[in-house]
């Protein structure tokens, strides 16, 4: 294999979706400009989004959240179910967009500004396509208390979801859903960060929950937090 094609095989596939082609371009030549990412596809609406997912799989998605028909946020939701190794970044104008949290409710990992810094926007593009998320809890947690009543209910699984866990687990899924960090929660449970590492992926896993983020809105829903 060269060393051409090595690379290749390393780097973070990355879509974008955005109905406005010079904010496209913006993004592109950012993006193509780091080592590591390559842009495998550009979408100008949902149904183009979707039918590119599926042909290319990208790793992470730029995701525009208001875009005429199929919207990012209904976009974001059958990507998902359509590429669900994909992780989606949502893209608003306004911080705090209620659009950009619905995209958090529908399975995105995590939401940016357009005019977010190139450094935070490229570290996003890092973490979710590690499997973290692009925004910390307690961002997720005011987003939830600000607009959560004013969203289209979900039914969320029901409460034996939260049986699956042992009692530190479940008293890591809570401060998962207070914003804490891993370091905040080492310090409350008296244990080694590296033991939260542990318990915060067992939680994710055993409640098949993509991020941090899906876990404060799964805490959130089942009044863990309020």
């Amino acid at each position: 294999m060269t060393d051409a094609a090595a690379h290749a095989t390393t780097d973070i596939r990355l879509l974008l979706v955005d109905d406005q082609a010079l904010v496209r371009m913006g993004f592109r030549m950012l993006l193509e400009a780091e080592p590591g990412i390559r842009v495998v596809g550009e979408a100008a609406n949902g149904d183009d989004a979707l039918r590119l997912a599926e042909q290319l799989h990208p790793d992470v998605v730029l995701m525009d959240v208001r875009m005429p028909g199929l919207d990012g946020i209904a976009t974001t939701r059958a990507l998902l179910q359509r590429s669900p190794l994909s992780r989606v970044i949502i893209l608003t104008t306004f911080d705090l967009d209620e659009y950009a949290f619905g995209g958090l409710r529908a399975g995105a990992s995590g939401f940016l500004v357009k005019d977010t810094r190139p450094e935070e926007l490229l570290a996003a593009v890092r973490a979710v396509a590690s499997g973290e998320a692009a925004i910390s809890g307690r961002v997720t947690r005011r987003m939830l208390e600000l607009f959560g009543a004013r969203l289209p209910a979900t039914d969320p699984p029901g409460d034996q979801a939260l049986a699956l866990l042992t009692p530190r687990e479940r008293e890591i899924l809570t401060a998962i859903g207070e914003g804490l960090s891993n370091g905040e929660m080492a310090e409350r449970f008296f244990v080694a960060e590296s033991t939260v590492k542990t318990h915060v992926g067992r939680v994710l896993q055993k409640l098949d929950l993509r991020d941090r983020v899906q876990a404060v809105i799964f805490a959130y829903e089942r009044g863990l937090v309020g």
